[in-house]
């Protein structure tokens, strides 16, 4: 379903979201069409476990769990909005490096205000994923990598983005010898993630969690269309 005019129905049952569960992909659910019928497919989840489930269209999830988050539960009739459907204008690969309890990311200075990055870049042609994030952090940080798990796909600004989690030997290198655009990188404790101006914004906010919780058993997908790095994220 591509059709940027078709309805989804946003319901509540006893302030739990009302999904379908996907057949044919496991641990997927949607936002049910506007004229589509209940059935056996149809389930709910409570807030807690709808922020970190797989819901497509993840452009419509996203506005669905803010609005959740901030307003309460309303149902309403939602647009469909997918930028997974859409080609990509670019993709990138992101590292993420924990080590005892500390993040590494990219740090930058905009108007006087602090923000950061995962490390990571554009896939090169004839690049694969794997290898990218392998070379985007050695420039980066000038650590090597071992690539574990793809643990997020982000949809941003018509850009598709691939997080893999990396495990890094090594100490970050002298700062004349990087290419990470005049940033700093910098270990950054993983609790302070949710209060700590990071793109993507929605990620950074679940990689604390699961830093406590566990990583998810496949990747997470989400739309992150957030701007204010300021303003505090919790969906």
């Amino acid at each position: 379903m591509t059709d940027g005019s078709s309805l989804l129905s946003v319901r509540f049952d006893d302030a739990r979201l009302v999904v379908v569960e996907e057949p044919n992909e496991d641990g997927v659910h949607s936002l049910p069409r506007q004229d589509r019928a209940p059935d056996s497919s149809w389930c709910s989840l409570p807030l807690a476990d709808a922020l970190h489930a797989r819901i497509r269209p993840v452009g419509t999830a996203e506005t669905v769990l803010r609005n959740w988050v901030t307003e309460g539960p309303a149902a309403a009739m939602a647009s469909w909005d997918d930028p997974a459907a859409a080609d990509p204008v670019r993709i990138r690969a992101g590292a993420v490096v924990i080590r005892d309890g500390r993040i590494l990311l990219i740090g930058f200075e905009e108007d006087g205000q602090p923000y950061y990055e995962i490390p990571g870049g554009g896939v090169e042609d004839g690049e694969t994923l794997h290898a990218a994030v392998i070379r985007e952090l050695r420039e980066e940080t000038g650590l090597s990598g071992e690539v574990d798990v793809e643990v997020a796909r982000v949809w941003k600004e018509g850009r598709r983005e691939h997080y893999f989690l990396v495990h890094a030997e090594g100490a970050i290198g002298a700062r004349a010898e990087l290419d990470n655009h005049g940033g700093t990188p910098t270990w950054i404790p993983v609790d302070r993630l949710p209060t700590t101006p990071v793109w993507p914004r929605r990620l950074a906010w679940r990689i604390a969690h699961w830093h406590t919780t566990g990583r998810p058993a496949r990747p997470a997908e989400l739309a992150d269309s957030i701007s204010d790095l300021q303003a505090p994220c919790t969906w």
